[in-house]
């Protein structure tokens, strides 16, 4: 599955990037590169490299919970590249409001793959959003996705760590409005799961 091709090549680039601070400061989104070296691969590169394990393995583990399912959908309605495509554009363009907003910014950088992560989780929550995930214990799947927003919002205030959580919410936006523009049928049917509760 594709899912596990992108969480293997996400958490190889995270390791040599660990091993190897020139590497991570190479692929990590900075804007002055960006702006006046051209370098417009670390709008992409940025989501492949991450702050510690522990920011990893949450990534990780979010998209496969939830990459699997989304994966096979995609592919049944449009075929198995879409879901790639949908998870690469998804990191840029979660991305591009904070590297706007800092685009002259020299002290600025972000990374991880919080906003590709972030539009897989919302787009997946529109088709089953009762769903039991178990990070780190029990919960529906939209319960989960309040929580991941809140403390995105929480962290993204606090700041300090160099990771983009306000990449999050860009992530989710973008998720949900592709969901529905690729399937139209995907807004009906989320109102009513989410009317009618069934845990599984």
């Amino acid at each position: 599955m594709l899912t596990f091709v992108l969480i293997a090549a996400t958490m190889l680039v995270s390791w040599l990037a660990f091993e190897n601070p020139k590497l991570k400061q190479r692929l990590i989104l900075w804007p002055p590169a960006v702006e006046r070296r051209h370098q417009y691969d670390r709008l992409l590169t940025h989501g492949f490299v991450h702050a510690d394990w522990q920011h990893l393995l949450f990534n990780m583990l979010t998209l496969y919970f939830f990459g699997r399912g989304l994966e096979g959908l995609m592919t049944q309605l449009v075929g198995p590249v879409v879901f790639v495509f949908f998870y690469l554009s998804a990191i840029v363009v979660a991305i591009l409001p904070s590297y706007l907003r800092h685009r002259r910014d020299a002290n600025y950088s972000s990374l991880g793959a919080s906003g590709g992560v972030s539009a897989v989780l919302f787009a997946s929550i529109l088709l089953q959003p009762w769903t039991l995930v178990f990070i780190p214990i029990p919960m529906p799947a939209i319960v989960y996705a309040v929580g991941y927003v809140a403390y995105s919002f929480w962290m993204d205030k606090r700041g300090g760590d160099g990771i983009n959580h306000s990449a999050h919410l860009s992530g989710a936006i973008y998720g949900v409005l592709f969901m529905l523009l690729m399937e139209p049928r995907v807004g009906p049917y989320f109102l009513q799961q989410l009317s009618n509760p069934q845990f599984r």
